[in-house]
């Protein structure tokens, strides 16, 4: 259960993420309209988790994914372009994101999660390239406005590096940072037999 303090945080992320919505349509811009809603749904994620799985995520854990959606929402309206460390933070964080999934359910099925979380972000960020790529040329051609946008073959390689230093920050302090997505009941120790 979060706390009345984390919950407001959360909230306030929410009307943040809405009000970058707000402004897209202000603006016109299908990008920031597009990627807003796919961020305030993407903060239902860890309730919609916890329901079908026994965890519990920790309200800096909902604060961690929600700040991911906003940085992500905002770029879209100017810090893309704008401010060049922008791009790299928002791929480092969403990297960290999909690497603790993946960390926590490698853990919860008993397997070394290192090269899984690697293997995933990687992948994850190779496809995430060809879409963002198909999409800006083939919104390009069409005469519409993207809702992703590719900036060449430098912005790709950056990308894939700061998505590799995601993965490696959950390889790193997945354990410490993640425990209480990776515990299960066969994982948890069992108490010492009290029989005679």
């Amino acid at each position: 259960m979060q706390t009345s303090v984390a919950r407001e945080a959360d909230r306030g992320v929410r009307y943040a993420i809405l009000a970058v919505l707000v402004v897209g349509f202000r603006r016109r811009d299908p990008g920031a309209v597009f990627n807003a809603v796919v961020s305030i749904a993407a903060t239902s994620l860890p309730g919609a988790v916890e329901r079908r799985y026994d965890v519990t995520f920790r309200p800096w854990q909902r604060a961690y994914l929600s700040t991911a959606m906003l940085t992500h929402t905002v770029g879209m309206l100017g810090p893309y372009d704008d401010v060049w460390w922008w791009d790299h933070v928002t791929h480092a964080h969403s990297a960290t994101i999909l690497g603790g999934l993946t960390f926590a359910a490698a853990r919860r099925r008993g397997r070394d999660p290192r090269p899984w979380v690697v293997a995933i972000v990687a992948f994850a960020g190779v496809v995430w390239e060809f879409a963002e790529y198909g999409i800006h040329a083939t919104a390009t051609r069409l005469g519409l406005d993207p809702v992703l946008v590719s900036y060449g073959a430098a912005d790709t390689f950056f990308d894939l590096v700061f998505d590799i230093v995601g993965a490696l920050v959950v390889v790193v302090l997945g354990d410490s940072l993640l425990e209480n997505l990776t515990s299960t009941d066969e994982n948890l120790p069992s108490a010492p037999d009290s029989r005679p």
